[in-house]
């Protein structure tokens, strides 16, 4: 269904990638340049609109839907965009759908959407062409320059990320050598990976090299992470950190708050008649 406030979870996959200012140095090519995979979930909900509006960073992209078909509202906002995408569309199995279970935090949501824009990747990227793989939700917001940063990751690049975890902010904690020593997270901190989805990018030839580097329903809310990090085997220790060695914070969870609509529910005729809210 594409009714406003229903639960089809529409997983977009932003997959031409952002590109940089035109480089003056003649020798380097397009092709020289990274590509920057965005592969972001999203459902269908009063604020969807609102949400991909504030995140969108006008990049190519690839979209991924949890729905049945592809919902009128995504494939407007795309051409709206003015950038080149791929709209994808997967259902959540209905065992493992958000309203099944009483707590949000007790099923991960946007698994078979990931999956789903990993798996066009996988068919359609040129193994020669180089890139890297974000997995970038539409309840955050983005600083332009978290893009520059990762655009040239090696294997896994990571950085803060504010407001998650019950935090003001979970990041990387380095050691003399400047790598990381752990991982500051109040969360699940036992995890091997203890950070939020938009904390990393991966380079898109690890993803090409481990075909099983994908998210999965049998591993515990909070551990989707650990799983496809730990699939590409880059360790914790290991990781590229960005942002300034993890003292900026260019990236922040701002989910929109839970709207009141208690006169929206009195109305005879409801308020969106003939207009995309």
């Amino acid at each position: 269904s594409d009714k406003t406030g229903t639960k089809n979870s529409v997983r977009r996959t932003l997959a031409s990638g952002l590109q940089p200012e035109p480089d003056t140095d003649p020798s380097k090519t397009a092709t020289d340049v990274p590509t920057i995979f965005v592969i972001t979930p999203t459902y269908a909900r009063h604020v969807q609109k609102a949400e991909l509006t504030r995140m969108d960073i006008r990049t190519p992209r690839d979209d991924s839907i949890d729905s049945k078909t592809k919902t009128p509202l995504v494939t407007r906002f795309l051409k709206n965009c003015g950038v080149s995408y791929t709209h994808l569309n997967a259902p959540t199995p209905p065992d493992r759908r958000p309203e099944k279970y009483k707590s949000r935090h007790k099923v991960s949501r946007g698994v078979n959407q990931r999956n789903t824009g990993l798996r066009w990747l996988r068919q359609h990227a040129n193994e020669t062409k180089r890139g890297v793989v974000f997995f970038g939700d539409d309840d955050n917001t983005y600083d332009l320059q978290l893009f520059e940063e990762m655009r040239h990751t090696k294997t896994v690049s990571a950085w803060p990320v504010a407001f998650v975890g019950g935090v003001l902010v979970e990041r990387p904690l380095l050691g003399e050598d400047g790598k990381v020593a752990k991982w500051s997270s109040v969360h699940k901190p036992e995890r091997p990976y203890p950070m939020d989805m938009a904390a990393f990018a991966i380079n898109l030839q690890l993803i090409l090299d481990h075909p099983d580097a994908e998210f999965s329903y049998t591993v515990p809310p909070g551990y989707q992470e650990s799983t496809i990090l730990q699939k590409v085997q880059v360790p914790l220790h290991d990781l590229e950190i960005k942002a300034d060695q993890g003292t900026k914070v260019l990236v922040w969870h701002t989910r929109s708050a839970p709207l009141e609509l208690a006169s929206e529910k009195k109305l005879k005729v409801h308020s969106n008649v003939n207009i995309e809210v």
